[in-house]
């Protein structure tokens, strides 16, 4: 799967601009990532969101068990990957019909936390039980909100292209391409919100998450880390 959006929606982490910096690599613009994802993957769907969102998926190679999945509704469009173990209790909570997918299940959540705020958003993120990577983009209000799961179940990467666009993909290799060293592993057990201004922890929001600068060698250009007594969610 892939998400990539503009500037305009969400800033460049400045860690992942950084380490760009410290070792500079090829890079490529957003469209072309975007076409390279499409002809590399067969049975891919693309769908453009206005001019600063994009997304990308196909069912092609995917896990039975972490199927991926997208969908929209009231101009809330979610990629979702992956599976949870309490879809069940969670479609009692919202109410939702037994046919509710997963993917379905995460725009309510999140629609949820949009019109009933203050509600924390670790609350509705932190009751999702299972392996699970999604991406979700609210047209209406220009918002991004993206999570992976405690364990990192379903890997999810993110990085800067060459246009400073900001990308989200469950393929590393597909990044690197485009975000040469602006890449890292999307902390296990956390989620990223434009509203709540940036990363924050499930079970520690308080806690400040620090990137540490990768080694030379590595692919990466940087490791996201949750300062704090445990540590929820390091990278590989």
């Amino acid at each position: 799967m892939l998400g990539i959006f503009s500037s305009s929606i969400v800033s460049p982490p400045d860690e992942l601009v950084a380490a760009g910096s410290r070792t500079p690599s090829p890079k490529t613009k957003a469209a072309a990532l975007m076409k390279r994802f499409v002809e590399s993957k067969s049975s891919s769907v693309s769908v453009q969101v206005g001019e600063n969102a994009q997304f990308a998926y196909t069912h092609h190679n995917e896990s039975p068990w972490q199927p991926r999945s997208f969908a929209v509704k009231d101009e809330v469009f979610c990629l979702f990957e992956g599976a949870l173990d309490n879809l069940g209790s969670l479609r009692q909570q919202y109410g939702l019909a037994k046919s509710t997918n997963e993917v379905l299940l995460v725009i309510e959540a999140y629609k949820t936390l949009r019109d009933r705020a203050p509600y924390p958003a670790n609350h509705v993120v932190g009751h999702l039980s299972g392996s699970f990577a999604f991406i979700v983009f609210d047209k209406s209000t220009s918002t991004l909100f993206v999570a992976a799961d405690q364990a990192g179940k379903v890997p999810l990467y993110w990085g800067i292209t060459a246009d400073g666009n900001v990308a989200f993909a469950d393929d590393a290799e597909l990044l690197k391409g485009a975000c040469g060293k602006s890449l890292a592993s999307f902390p296990q057990g956390c989620f990223y919100s434009t509203t709540v201004g940036g990363l924050r922890c499930y079970e520690n929001p308080k806690n400040k998450i620090t990137a540490v600068p990768a080694e030379e060698e590595e692919i990466w250009g940087a490791t996201f880390k949750v300062e704090g007594p445990t540590i929820v969610a390091a990278t590989e």
